[in-house]
Order: C-alpha cells, then structure tokens, then sequence
C-alpha cells in the first residue's frame, strides 16, 4: 500500500520533526562513534611510538616495569636482537611472529588482531603491540559517555517540539472553535487579535468571504421583500380583471376585460423578468467572477438587433451613430442585460415614430456608452430616484417595472463604470451615459 502523508498539519509537524530529531541523533552518534574510534586510535599509537622510542637505549625493561598481562592497555612488547634473538617479551601469551614490518602494521595472532609498531636500532629491534578488541572497547566507552546526554535529550527534545507545535497551532484551534459555535446567520468577522501573521491573511480572506455572503443574504431578502410587495399590486389587479371578466354582460364588455386581463398579464410578466434578471445579476456580482475584454461596439450591434422589432412597432427610429472599437474587461453577459433595459427604456419613452440613437466612443482611459432618445426625459430632481428598484416617475403613464434603470446601476458597479442621466442636446430627450474604464488599446 503506497504511503500518504497524514492530513491533519499538526500530526505532519509533529512526525516531521520527531523524525529529523531521531535521525540527527542518530547520525550524531555514528559520527561520536567514528570520531571516538579515531581518537582513540591516535592516542593508543602515540603510546605505542612512546614506549617503542623509551627502549631505543637498547635497556629491556625491568620485569617489574614491564607491563603485566592484566594491563589496561595490554601492550605487548618484545625486543629482539640483530642476529634474530628475542630477549625480551612481556607477555607470552600474545605469540607475535618475529619477523617485524618497520612502523605501524596489524597482524593476526592466536585468533585476534594485534597493532603492531616496530622500531629498530643499531643494536635491536623493538616491537609494541595491543589487541585491537581492546582499542575498540575504549572506542565504544568514549563513544557512549559522548552519545549518553544525546540520547537523553531526545525524548527533552521531542516533548519540547510537541509543546511548540501545539502551541503555534492553538490559535487554528481558536478560529476553527469560533466557527463552529456560531449560529448560521452569523456572518460577522472573525476576530484577527492574537493571530499568528502566517493565519492573518487567511482570516482576512475568510473575513471578506463573510462580508460577500453576508451581502448576498441582504440583497436576497430585500430581493424577497421587494418582490412580494411589487407583486401584490399587479396580482390585486389581475384578480379584479378577472371578476370584471366574469360580470361582462356582453361581447364587448368581455373585450374590455379580456385587453385590461392580457395587459396586467404583460406587466405582471415583465415584472417577474426583470425582478429574476435583478436576482441573477445580484448572484453574479456576489460570486465575483473574472471579467474578459469584450469588444463594446459588437455587444451593442447584437442588442440593437434584438430590439429592432420592438421599435418598428412603435415606429422608432432606432440607430447605431458612432461605433468607435475599443475593447473593456466585462462580463459579457451583464452587459447584454444592460444594453437590453437601457434600449427597452428608450424606446418605450420615446414618442411615436420618434428616435432613439446609441454611440460608443473612446475618450481619455474610458469607453463611452451613451443612449439617448427624444422622450419626455426625466426631471433632474427625480434622476437620482429612478435608480432605485422599483421607483417610477409620477405623471408619465409609464408601464414598466421600476426595476430597467436600478438593474443597469447595478451591472455599471459591478464594472466600476460611472452612470449619469442627463439631457440629450440632439433629440431633447433623456441622454443615459455609462463610462467603462478602458483595458488596453482598441482592438
């Protein structure tokens, strides 16, 4: 079965780092075995040269300085004469062969191996040997009162770096407990005080999420609110319409209330679209989506022919004046539903066989879109109204929802575009003007 890394961090810490201390002390001790070893190989030869150098004289040793067979060293020496006589020995039980290599060689004798330093002289050869088993029984010691503190400050170590783990992931633990006794609706910010800055960014993150979900839930219910309030009136009416098409007493009564029937359905049609695009347009600007250069001026040919019918029903004369290229982060979508009310709203307004005309033009870092047409207008006391959902202007008989203008607000914010409502100098009616910050060159 193949190996995964634990999920959970903390439980990854911890065995990252508990293995990294094992394997330090570890190698550690392997390396204060070797170092031991060699120090004590060093320090064993030097005592071996020194002895060897002490019998250059051509003096055997007094039996009673020679060293015993209990020695803690066990050194071994033997002296032997030019012609090949030995003369001197100081532990028979060692058997060294008698033909010596000058300096330092290991040799195998009564199945051990001896570290052997010969010298010779005018006079003698003299041979210093030591059982390598007891070189390596130093070695071990020296070795072992060296790793003895590692080894006991591994286990120190270790519950050190649970302590530090676990408290550097506390303040995870805190977040994680506050989200979880909050309530649903709880959409306020998490507290950053105490937070590690590694955990700021993250919480800031976290922070800003809350706010956009806590803006869409506001913007759903005053979608909820609005919706049942505009819709009460529109199904009161068709409710009426409907019982003054039952008391008809004759066809041409019934006509009247069947046209008044078919009207409130048309509105109360409209006003369920534009209150859905309303909602899907708030979803989309709550969900924060990436805008991609769009090509203005192709948007805006695409819209006017969807309109077209519309205004050669009312006899509008509906034109393209200016289309300068240039292209705008958008989403393209969004600006479809703009272009769609603001020439809905235009032709609607405008008088009968009247003009509507649109342009695009580029100026300086933005891209102009600006529809005007030759309706009565909008007072500029009422222009800053009309933007809210739902407000109509009182007096001019219009049919619509309320809702074409706050929709097209809404789509210009979320492009950071600036929307005006201004007089038209050509056609006298209501001139609406979006400014779109401009994305590179024309296209």
């Amino acid at each position: 079965m193949k190996w995964q890394a634990p999920h959970s961090l903390r439980a990854r810490l911890l065995g990252f780092l508990i293995a990294a201390i094992a394997a330090t002390a570890a190698l550690q001790a392997g390396v204060a075995y070797r170092t031991a070893r060699a120090e004590a190989d060093a320090i064993f030869d030097w005592q071996m040269q020194q002895t060897a150098q002490s019998l250059r004289p051509g003096l055997a040793p007094a039996p009673d300085g020679a060293p015993p067979d209990d020695e803690n060293f066990d050194f071994v020496v033997q002296v032997w004469t030019s012609e090949g006589l030995r003369v001197f020995e100081s532990a028979a039980r060692a058997a060294l062969p008698q033909r010596a290599v000058l300096g330092f060689s290991d040799v195998r004798a009564r199945g051990t191996t001896y570290r052997v330093f010969s010298l010779q002289t005018r006079s003698q050869v003299i041979q210093v040997a030591q059982d390598m088993a007891v070189r390596r029984e130093m070695a071990a010691a020296l070795a072992l009162r060296t790793v003895a503190p590692i080894a006991l400050m591994v286990p120190v170590l270790m519950l050190l770096v649970w302590w530090v783990v676990g408290t550097s992931l506390a303040p995870v633990a805190r977040v994680g407990a506050q989200l979880a006794q909050r309530q649903a609706d709880d959409l306020s910010e998490v507290a950053e005080t105490g937070l590690p800055d590694e955990l700021r960014p993250m919480v800031r993150e976290l922070n800003l999420l809350l706010e956009r979900v806590r803006q869409a839930f506001d913007a759903q219910k005053n979608f909820v609110a609005d919706a049942a309030h505009e819709l009460r009136s529109p199904l009161a009416a068709l409710s009426l319409q409907i019982q003054g098409l039952r008391r008809a007493g004759d066809d041409a009564a019934r006509d009247v209330a069947v046209a008044r029937l078919s009207a409130g359905v048309e509105r109360a049609t409209r006003l369920v679209e534009q209150l859905l695009v309303l909602a899907r347009q708030q979803a989309s600007a709550a969900a924060g989506a990436a805008p991609l250069p769009v090509v203005l001026a192709d948007v805006v040919r695409q819209a006017i022919e969807t309109a077209l019918p519309q205004a050669h029903a009312r006899g509008v004369d509906l034109g393209f004046e200016r289309a300068d290229d240039a292209t705008i982060p958008a989403h393209a979508d969004a600006l479809r539903i703009l272009l769609r009310n603001l020439l809905e709203n235009a032709i609607r307004h405008a008088r009968e066989g009247g003009r509507v005309d649109v342009e695009v033009r580029r100026g300086a870092g933005a891209v102009v879109l600006a529809v005007s047409d030759d309706g009565p207008g909008i007072p500029p006391a009422e222009r800053a109204r009309v933007l809210d959902r739902f407000y109509r202007v009182a007096g001019t008989g219009s049919t619509g929802s309320g809702l074409g203008l706050a929709i097209v607000k809404s789509i210009a914010d979320l492009h950071g575009a600036r929307l005006a409502l201004e007089d038209s100098p050509t056609l006298g009616g209501l001139r609406v003007v979006v400014d779109f910050p401009e994305d590179g060159r024309p296209a």
